[in-house]
């Protein structure tokens, strides 16, 4: 399986999930999309699996990547976050760079140097 967590507005959840399928349809014939979430606040778990019968660990080889860029730049056009509830963490600390604006990055970077001078928690975790 290939997990996101992830939300968008309200109003953009159907268009996100139909456009989001169609796509990864193109890229991925015959993956099964499961998504499931807290749809009250846009919080979705968009979680793509294998075709019936495939491999996983080809399936995830060839497509791993690609179906992330694909739900990571719908996330983004949709004016969502591809971290809701768990976080940044060390999957996604590459692709926060790529779809958090400099703006945003800078006050991550700013909170995180009021909160942890040192740089002891958690270093090279959230932010590069």
């Amino acid at each position: 399986n290939i997990k996101h967590d992830i939300a968008v507005p309200i109003s953009s959840i159907a268009r996100f999930i139909d456009e989001t399928d169609a796509a990864i349809q193109q890229a991925a014939p015959g993956a099964r999309m499961v998504t499931f979430g807290h749809l009250g606040d846009g919080n979705l778990h968009y979680n793509v699996q294998m075709p019936e019968g495939g491999d996983p660990k080809a399936f995830l080889a060839a497509f791993q990547a690609p179906i992330n860029r694909i739900v990571y730049d719908n996330v983004h056009r949709h004016h969502g976050t591809i971290s809701a509830e768990h976080g940044i963490g060390q999957l996604k600390i590459d692709d926060a760079q790529r779809y958090k604006s400099p703006v945003e990055t800078a006050l991550m970077r700013t909170l995180k140097t009021a909160l942890d001078p040192r740089g002891l928690m958690n270093p090279g975790k959230v932010l590069r």
